[in-house]
């Protein structure tokens, strides 16, 4: 059963792709995007297609047509840009395809009868976007990877990092985010100098409540595991934590503590 909320999600595929989120998984973004039964009224996939190219490289136009196809099978409607060559100063060849435009137009367009609008972008192009689908009623959530605009980021209703969403891309192939042994991103949210160790809170399933994020409370979508000072890699500042910039990925563990991060790594550092 739907609810009565629309909502529009909007993906510049291209972008996405360049900034750390390669082999993001569709079905989970929309899935992300309609949390709480909401009504995916419009699924929009900008994607970048060299039609020049696709006329002598076979494997290039089967991986394009395969991909294109899963989209769709998602439910996206695919909008496809085509890749236009050009020559620097250099003299030294370049493609572009910018979906930036008709991403924005379509979005502005659409808002009319949606609710909420995802974009699935780090590009700071959309801040004016964002304040326009407010400014007609829209919540405006932002979902991306790496090189995500600090103004973008501010200016939405909500901003998470892809790296945050349980199995949007990676670790785990079997979807087992959030169970002891499993490998699962959070951030360090709570840190003490004095004993040598914090918390990370991670998001351990896809559900309403976002804004919950007190880990004690039972209906909150997070979770939190301990971690000592020597599990973090050498290459944290510890003097930072708790902090936002570390994107961290570890290992489930059950001890007396309850949870427990063990062989932390770095996924995103800013």
């Amino acid at each position: 059963m739907s609810s009565d909320l629309r909502i529009g999600v909007y993906v510049d595929v291209e972008n996405m792709a360049r900034n750390g989120g390669y082999g993001m998984r569709y079905d989970v973004l929309r899935e992300f995007a309609a949390r709480g039964d909401a009504d995916p009224a419009r699924l929009n996939a900008y994607v970048a297609f060299d039609y020049e190219r696709s006329q002598t490289d076979a494997q290039y136009r089967a991986n394009a047509f395969n991909f294109h196809s899963a989209l769709r099978d998602f439910g996206y409607k695919v909008i496809q840009k085509p890749v236009k060559w050009y020559t620097d100063e250099s003299g030294a060849p370049y493609a572009k395809a910018n979906a930036d435009l008709d991403m924005a137009v379509d979005a502005l367009l659409q808002s009319e009868k949606l609710d909420r609008v995802l974009l699935a972008t780090g590009d700071g192009d959309f801040v004016q976007v964002v304040r326009a689908l407010q400014n007609r009623g829209c919540r405006v959530e932002v979902v991306a990877f790496a090189n995500v605009s600090a103004d973008l980021r501010r200016e939405a209703d909500l901003y998470v990092s892809g790296y945050l969403i349980p199995n949007l891309q990676g670790p785990n192939g079997d979807n087992r985010w959030g169970e002891v042994g499993s490998r699962v991103r959070g951030v360090c949210y709570s840190y003490s100098h004095d004993r040598s160790f914090g918390f990370l809170r991670f998001l351990k399933e896809i559900k309403p409540g976002l804004w919950n994020i007190d880990t004690r409370k039972e209906n909150s979508p997070y979770a939190s595991a301990f971690a000592h000072e020597s599990e973090f890699p050498t290459e944290v500042d510890i003097s930072r934590l708790p902090s936002r910039d570390y994107v961290f990925e570890f290992t489930l563990v059950s001890s007396d503590r309850g949870l427990q991060a063990k062989d932390l790594t770095v996924t995103r550092h800013s």
